[in-house]
């Protein structure tokens, strides 16, 4: 019970591990498309953050998006720890959320089909837990660029709650936030699925349909 109420608090800078000043090794290339992991990407390409419960699962779900996707990967961002390891995220003491990064064309893919995908593909309701995974590193997170992304995915996050309540879920407890330091994860860790087709994916949606951001902002 200890263990678990540590997992589910966030650390202070007081308590939260020293992490280290040099980043991860990492892979080099998405292990699916054979681009680069970390760019330099296409002009124009935009970027966003997103967590919803274990990345393994979270970043598949965006790689299948396919055209307008130029890369994804996975990472950990909103703690304290600089540099943290995975096992160093696990314990609950650096504060961080296991994150999805998405590089993205916005000529063929927009940010309000991105936050489709996001709302469905998990229960944004459920706080420091995505099903039978507990801790801070499983808490749901939109991390924006810029205001327009911030206020696309308010606005989504409104409309989605209504289409929620309406099916008797209860409040979202989504964080929306500047894009915070973000870390990318060890090699092993990227694209997981694609390397260990059958391995774990605790992902699971409402089943309630989100409403497309265009029609919510009116652009």
């Amino acid at each position: 019970m200890l263990f678990k109420s540590a997992k589910t608090e966030m650390p202070t800078a007081a308590t939260a591990l020293t992490g280290r000043n040099e980043p991860l090794p990492t892979a080099s290339h998405h292990f699916v498309t054979g681009r680069p992991l970390k760019g330099p990407y296409p002009e124009g390409t935009r970027t966003a953050l997103f967590g919803l419960g274990c990345f393994w699962g979270a970043e598949r779900k965006f790689w299948q998006l396919g055209e307008g996707i130029v890369a994804t990967g996975v990472g950990y961002a909103g703690g304290l720890t600089p540099n943290p390891t995975y096992e160093e995220v696990c314990t609950g003491r650096t504060g961080h959320n296991e994150v999805v990064f998405v590089a993205y064309d916005p000529k063929q893919i927009s940010f309000g089909d991105l936050l489709m995908t996001f709302w469905e593909s998990h229960d944004p309701t459920q706080g420091y837990r995505q099903g039978n995974d507990v801790g801070t590193q499983y808490r749901s997170g939109i991390y924006t660029t810029d205001s327009s992304q911030q206020a696309i995915a308010e606005a989504s996050r409104d409309a989605f709650q209504e289409r929620l309540t309406a099916a008797g879920h209860g409040r979202i407890t989504t964080e929306i936030l500047p894009v915070p330091a973000f870390y990318w994860a060890e090699d092993y860790h990227q694209q997981y699925l694609a390397k260990v087709p059958h391995g774990y994916c605790g992902l699971g949606g409402t089943g309630v349909s989100c409403p497309r951001p265009t029609e919510v902002t009116g652009t």
